[in-house]
């Protein structure tokens, strides 16, 4: 059997009989951070001049969680961008799957009133597509100028949406197929509002992938592994694996590799170093005034991602070390109330990013693609003295790392906080922790 059509009969098999507690916990935190970050979003101008471009009509999906109900295609294209505007949201898998297959997934389970034990399923039927795709190439996609996100949330939108519908193992085989064909992303648009598109086509493409399958529309079933198929499309090298046996549906991706859960509003390739910089200046309080240069040793890959070095704007600071270094000393913190124009524009954030040296290195991490063995910090001051910060490997909200109830918690509440949720964050908190026991009507509630 052909991987697209294994995938295919993996969804169309998948049952929540089947699902352990542990693959479905993730997936509800999947969920939540998702949502919070999709809340907070809401407010940016991205989401705004996409609702009023795309002018969607009256349909069943909710908008942002809002009091405004769309068609399910487009909500899902706004309600991802929405999710991935900040890029505050979960990262595994070289890319950030919950961004796409949640928008996709609430969108379409609300148009087809299914059940929160169904939107579960289908994540995981997400996920796990997406998992088995990524895990089968070596290279690194930004280097070819890829952004993973576009490439792998496509057919793994179509993967979840297959689900919700149902579709037998041919029609989800197609379905992923006709999503594989809709991927895209450029890592050349990075730190402006296309980043956050990539997520929201994506999702809109699992959605449309899913429908027309469903309606009798056809794709070749081995397309993720034709000699011109979608793996060896995005290889940077042209090493990808096409022929070894599909592991979808024997071992659980997602207990192995999880979610990490972005303690920063941040490119994940900052939130090493950023930790690091904290507990230096935690156990060696300095002021801006004091530094003479600030080092920062992160991969070769993790320089080229960060590509702003001198950032004027809230967006693409997010695509910045320098700007990561000089918010913790400056602020102490990198949050989102950092992440304006008006603060990363300030004399002397710009100032002190001029001050930062980064170092790279091309010794990655075999469990890390892409990125370094660690990322460490130095601060040399203007009395002479070089203060060193402790390398850090992971991050924090790294799998090995998690945040704890709490803090997971309190970055949803700060997110719906600053997205004004029509919906108090506690009530939708305790939904969300008990999704397979509501459906999506339940759950979107006002």
């Amino acid at each position: 059997m052909t991987l697209t059509k294994h995938l295919g009969q993996f969804v169309a098999d998948l049952s929540p009989n089947h699902i352990p507690e542990e693959a479905a916990r993730i997936a509800r935190i999947g969920f939540i951070d998702s949502i919070g970050t999709m809340m907070v979003g809401r407010k940016e101008d991205s989401v705004r001049i996409m609702t009023e471009v795309l002018a969607p009509v009256d349909g069943a999906a909710t908008l942002t969680f809002g009091d405004r109900k769309i068609t399910a295609p487009e909500a899902a294209w706004i309600n991802g961008t929405a999710a991935h505007a900040l890029d505050y949201d979960d990262v595994t898998l070289r890319g950030h799957p919950s961004t796409v297959l949640v928008p996709a997934i609430l969108a379409e389970a609300e148009t087809l009133g299914s059940s929160g034990s169904d939107m579960i399923v289908a994540y995981l039927a997400g996920y796990e597509t997406w998992a088995e795709l990524a895990l089968r190439e070596t290279g690194l996609l930004h280097e070819k100028g890829w952004h993973p996100t576009g490439l792998y949330g496509a057919p793994a939108a179509a993967a979840a949406c297959a689900k919700l519908h149902k579709l037998d193992a041919e029609k989800s085989a197609i379905a992923i197929a006709l999503g594989a064909s809709q991927s895209s992303g450029l890592m050349s648009n990075f730190g402006t509002m296309t980043k956050p598109f990539h997520a929201g086509k994506a999702a809109h493409a699992g959605i449309m992938a899913a429908r027309l399958a469903k309606a009798g529309f056809t794709a070749n079933t081995d397309a993720l592994e034709h000699p011109r198929g979608f793996l060896h499309a995005i290889s940077p090298q042209g090493n990808e694996d096409r022929t070894s046996a599909p592991l979808a549906g024997k071992e659980w991706r997602i207990l192995t590799h999880g979610l990490g859960i972005k303690k920063y509003p941040m490119c994940y390739a900052t939130h090493r170093a950023i930790d690091c910089m904290l507990d230096l200046l935690g156990d060696s309080p300095t002021e801006a005034g004091d530094v003479k240069k600030i080092e920062v040793r992160i991969s070769e890959n993790a320089s080229k991602v960060l590509r702003n070095k001198q950032p004027d704007t809230g967006l693409a600071a997010k695509f910045s070390i320098q700007f990561a270094m000089a918010s913790g000393v400056v602020a102490n913190r990198v949050g989102l109330r950092e992440l304006t124009d008006g603060f990363v524009q300030r004399t002397d954030i710009q100032d002190l990013m001029r001050k930062v040296d980064v170092v790279t290195t091309t010794e990655y991490d075999p469990d890390m693609p892409g990125a370094a063995i660690h990322d460490s910090v130095a601060v040399e001051l203007n009395d002479g003295r070089r203060i060193e910060g402790v390398p850090v490997s992971r991050a924090t909200g790294h799998p090995s790392r998690p945040l704890s109830d709490q803090q997971l918690y309190e970055k949803f509440a700060d997110c719906l906080d600053a997205g004004a949720s029509e919906i108090p964050a506690d009530v939708l908190f305790a939904r969300l922790l008990d999704l397979q026991s509501i459906s999506a009507a339940e759950l979107m509630a006002r």
